[in-house]
């Protein structure tokens, strides 16, 4: 089973280069980022409870983020493999992903780290702040306090990952054929 999580800071391409991978490998995406707004659409108890964090530009707690991705997992009973995108956040949230897949006879194949420079994150996310409606993506301070979240809070997961031999930085800059291109061939070599 190939299980990849995408990585990157907000504004990186991992749900451009989701769809990609997706296509390619048949793999399930799972992007904890349209779990939740799914939920806060339909006004559900999870989303109100991430709609409190999220408008801040925090992470939704653990717990609420793990039961929620273990219940997607499960619903795709059968799959060949699957793209976490924007889980697992945190250490914590590392360990219990790890943990879960064990338990399901499977582990994480690789991390794929979408690496792009802040000012180039802050252009494409108002860019989409535009045209998406994303209430998140249409306030600088708001985009320059989530991407200082991912560097105090998420980044060190890189040092989690490359423990395992399983890190992998890509240049996320360029043209999205490049940088599926530079993708593809780290899968392809695992």
């Amino acid at each position: 089973m190939l299980n990849i999580v995408l990585f990157g800071p907000p504004g990186a391409g991992k749900g451009t280069q989701s769809e990609r991978l997706i296509d390619k490998y048949n793999l399930v995406h799972l992007s904890t980022g349209d779990i939740f707004r799914y939920n806060i659409k339909n006004g559900t108890e999870l989303g109100n409870m991430a709609k409190s964090f999220i408008d801040k530009g925090e992470l939704v707690p653990d717990e609420v983020t793990i039961s929620m991705l273990q219940s997607e997992v499960e619903k795709n009973e059968g799959a060949k493999g699957f793209i976490f995108d924007g889980f697992p956040r945190t250490t914590d949230q590392a360990e219990a992903l790890d943990m879960f897949l064990s338990s399901r006879n499977t582990a994480v194949t690789a991390m794929l780290a979408l690496e792009v420079p802040e000012e180039e994150l802050v252009t494409r996310l108002l860019e989409r702040g535009k045209t998406s409606g994303r209430k998140d993506d249409a306030d600088e301070t708001v985009i320059r306090n989530r991407i200082k979240v991912y560097e105090n809070e998420t980044a060190i997961l890189q040092n989690y990952f490359e423990q395992q031999n399983k890190y992998h930085g890509i240049d996320g800059v360029g043209d999205i054929d490049e940088i599926t291109n530079r993708l593809c061939s780290v899968i392809d070599s695992l």
